[in-house]
């Protein structure tokens, strides 16, 4: 061998992707936003924009939408990578949605659909003209209809039937006024990638992806964690089990899975062999309907 060899691992090539798509669109759009939920798939797309701008700051701040019900660890994990970028973070509270009038709570709908109107409404008044999302084409169907770059219009809506090609990576990022980009760098990832480029950069994380201790509840077909947000209904029993998160989110809607996997490496294991992704088998959101997710993003979801 008289020449080294300059192929890269699947998941440098991944890696390598997702900052060329950070770069593009920082070069690109006046002023591009992160979704920052806190979660692992954002935390990954936080630690790729590091990398892609080191060693200058990231040069946007992050956005999280707040329901209000959202868990503890994961607000905790989340202040923590602030802190370290130094990032300015930008909170849409749902809370103060309902209270300001941008959304009505009617007593019906739940907080994780009105994070729709606090999210499109903090578009509106941040003025971001791009904003970089988690999703994945492997954990849901209406995920892998959209593409890197996904247009929005001036009502923040979203149209699968009318979507710009993209040849060769080549990136359409026109916008007329009022109108943004939702992109998505992490788009030909999957799951298990995700798992494996953790384990690979020992990035923190928050502490319910473990196995841990907790009260849970059934109701669905999912186990739910008990919380004053989260009365049980007639029938239902609290007892305490040793369960893990694969998913993050409204924690009255997001359940766990009976696990023993406390380490990043036990969970690579889980996982390969798993039949139904994190949001089949743990957001109850995604359960009201085969379309569920394709009609809220429709409607301006993440």
């Amino acid at each position: 061998m008289t020449h080294p060899d300059y192929r890269l691992s699947q998941l440098d090539q991944l890696e390598a992707e997702s900052i060329h798509i950070f770069r593009e669109v920082a070069a690109e759009f006046e002023k591009p936003v992160l979704m920052f939920s806190g979660g692992k798939d954002s935390i990954v797309m936080l630690r790729l924009a590091e990398k892609a701008f080191y060693p200058a700051k990231i040069p946007f701040p992050v956005l999280q939408v707040d329901t209000g019900y959202d868990f503890p660890e994961v607000l905790a994990c989340r202040d923590e990578w602030v802190a370290r970028l130094g990032l300015r973070l930008v909170v849409a509270s749902v809370e103060e949605a309902i209270a300001n009038g941008v959304v009505v709570d009617d007593g019906r709908t739940t907080r994780n659909r009105m994070q729709i109107g606090t999210l499109l409404n903090a578009i509106e008044e941040e003025g971001f003209t791009a904003a970089f999302g988690g999703g994945r084409r492997d954990e849901e169907k209406a995920r892998a209809k959209e593409r890197v770059y996904s247009h929005r219009d001036e009502f923040g809506q979203w149209d699968p039937k009318n979507q710009r090609p993209e040849l060769w990576s080549l990136y359409n990022g026109r916008i007329h006024e009022g109108e943004h980009m939702r992109i998505f760098p992490l788009s030909n990832w999957t799951e298990l990638d995700i798992w494996h480029y953790l384990d690979r950069e020992q990035i923190s994380i928050p502490s319910i992806y473990f196995s841990h201790q907790r009260r849970v509840f059934e109701r669905d077909g999912m186990l739910l964690s008990e919380s004053e947000h989260n009365p049980l209904r007639a029938g239902e029993v609290a007892e305490e089990r040793t369960v893990r998160f694969r998913t993050v989110g409204d924690l009255t809607l997001t359940g766990c899975v009976e696990s023993t996997a406390a380490t990043t490496a036990e969970i690579i294991d889980e996982i390969a062999v798993a039949r139904l992704t994190e949001r089949g088998a743990t957001r109850g959101d995604d359960r009201f309907s085969e379309a569920a997710m394709e009609d809220r993003k429709k409607e301006g979801y993440f």
